[in-house]
């Protein structure tokens, strides 16, 4: 069965783990460990060994938290939400990822889930994450799917309500908004975080206020130890305050995908669909290589929508070819 297949059936997996269901997982997981698949094979049981846990009590049994139990707080000027939440049903989560990011993320969500004991012995999870990397490479889809796996509510930051042409109120936002989730359990993704957390300039003409907001940011960040996560994401790491990194608990670099994941994300994304035997998804694979997650994801949508509207049973070399060159002309 497909690897992808695969992971999301354990995924899917609920209920008693002395149940048949399980006891035919862990047989699944000793025939892909004789199959020489000891990648897949830790990563599935990993998913069971959480599951189980949570079962047994060892580790927090975690459930949506009502929209009602929280309410967002607002700007004191114009009264407008300082985040946006998400529903879960929304929340993007069947993702490609590099291994090595792979076991990044599920270390994040492995610690929360293990708080407590890590608190028992005077340790504390990763709560403060920041993604950088390339556009369109998944740093977003990655803090919606930490929230899907944990089953925490999603918040994203609003910096459009957050910055304000006042003095200071830039500022007291954020102090709002970080206080008012001190003791709600969520994941609160502070997208395209260089808005705020650029690199202060003594030369620039607005280094009062700039100074002002990171100066808040800095302090919020050291202080905070909330019951959720934070998720910022950057494209221009190399544009935010050099002291804002020593207050992130992780730091993640999410890069373009390589020959190998592309071919997995062209044969998930194709998945429901019939391709021509002329199809060699390889070749097309090291055709896109250089070409972010979205790019590819983007090519693989265009040539499916354009073989459906032409009414034809199967996706063709020309659908594929023509949204490729559309599309690589659009990531220029």
């Amino acid at each position: 069965m497909n690897q992808e297949l695969l992971t999301r059936l354990f995924r899917a997996i609920e209920g008693d783990y002395t149940s048949p269901l399980f006891k035919v997982a862990y047989t699944i997981i000793e025939e892909e460990k004789k199959k020489g698949h000891e990648k897949l094979a830790e990563r599935l049981n990993s998913i069971l060994s959480n599951k189980k846990n949570r079962a047994e009590g060892n580790a927090p049994s975690l459930r949506l938290v009502k929209d009602s139990v929280y309410k967002v707080p607002v700007d004191r000027r114009y009264k407008l939400p300082l985040a946006k939440h998400i529903e879960h049903d929304y929340l993007r989560h069947e993702m490609v990822l590099s291994d090595e990011v792979e076991k990044k993320i599920t270390r994040i969500e492995n610690e929360y889930l293990g708080r407590e004991r890590l608190a028992h012995h005077g340790l504390k999870p990763r709560r403060k994450i920041l993604f950088y990397g390339s556009s369109g490479c998944g740093k977003t889809m990655a803090a919606e799917r930490i929230a899907w796996d944990l089953g925490l509510p999603f918040y994203k930051v609003r910096f459009d309500s957050i910055i304000s042409s006042y003095l200071g109120e830039s500022a007291s936002n954020l102090q709002s908004l970080f206080e008012s989730l001190r003791d709600f359990p969520c994941v609160l993704l502070l997208d395209e975080f260089d808005i705020i957390g650029k690199q202060r300039n003594v030369s620039s003409n607005e280094v009062g206020e700039v100074h002002r907001i990171v100066n808040v940011l800095l302090g919020l960040l050291e202080e905070y130890d909330g019951e959720g996560i934070l998720v910022a994401t950057t494209n221009l790491e190399s544009s935010l305050d050099k002291a804002l990194f020593r207050r992130f608990d992780d730091i993640i670099e999410f890069q373009k995908p390589t020959e190998l994941e592309i071919e997995k994300l062209l044969k998930i994304s194709f998945s429901a669909l019939k391709l021509s035997k002329e199809i060699d998804l390889k070749k097309y694979a090291k055709k896109m290589t250089g070409h972010s997650y979205a790019i590819i994801v983007k090519i693989a949508n265009d040539a499916a929508k354009k073989s459906i509207i032409s009414l034809r049973p199967e996706i063709s070399k020309d659908d594929i070819e023509t949204a490729f060159l559309e599309n690589v002309d659009l990531a220029k």
